[in-house]
């Protein structure tokens, strides 16, 4: 199925992928230096009803999910190697780490904060896996780094 979207509407739905932001994916692809933040606001929010773009959203977080290959069990796997190596290396502080993130993955310790949300823009839980995926992709990331940097 093909979607007709203007360059400006594809434009936004890839800056929402990559940013979690409706106004910022706005701001990126709409000339909005002169608007206010409300105005921004009501604006991006209008966009993520657009029914065109909704479905290119979801379609791209499927795409973003797909080759990320982000699975709750696969997260779980990573914390849990992640726990077992930090443990193997003595590094207690990361194990006890891995073991608050395993826990907080599973639901079974919530943050408490007080937090602002606006309630016509929540994240799913694809949005959610996937910007989950791009911080544990970093970590692995800076892990390698770090065990190169050991190795040489």
């Amino acid at each position: 199925m093909t979607i007709k979207l203007t360059p400006k509407q594809e434009g936004f739905c890839y800056s929402y992928i990559e940013t979690g932001n409706a106004s910022e994916a706005y701001r990126l692809n709409y000339n909005a230096e002169k608007q206010s933040a409300e105005t921004v606001k009501v604006n991006a929010c209008k966009l993520l009803k657009n029914t065109n773009i909704s479905l290119t959203l979801e379609q791209l977080r499927k795409r973003h999910q797909e080759r990320h290959n982000v699975t709750i069990d696969n997260l779980t796997a990573m914390y849990i190697e992640d726990r077992l190596a930090a443990r193997d290396a003595k590094q207690y502080a990361s194990a006890i780490a891995a073991v608050t993130g395993l826990a907080k993955l599973h639901g079974l310790i919530t943050d408490k904060q007080k937090v602002a949300v606006d309630a016509n823009i929540r994240l799913t839980e694809t949005e959610r896996a996937a910007k989950l995926a791009g911080i544990l992709s970093l970590a692995e990331a800076r892990k390698k780094q770090a065990e190169e940097n050991h190795n040489a």
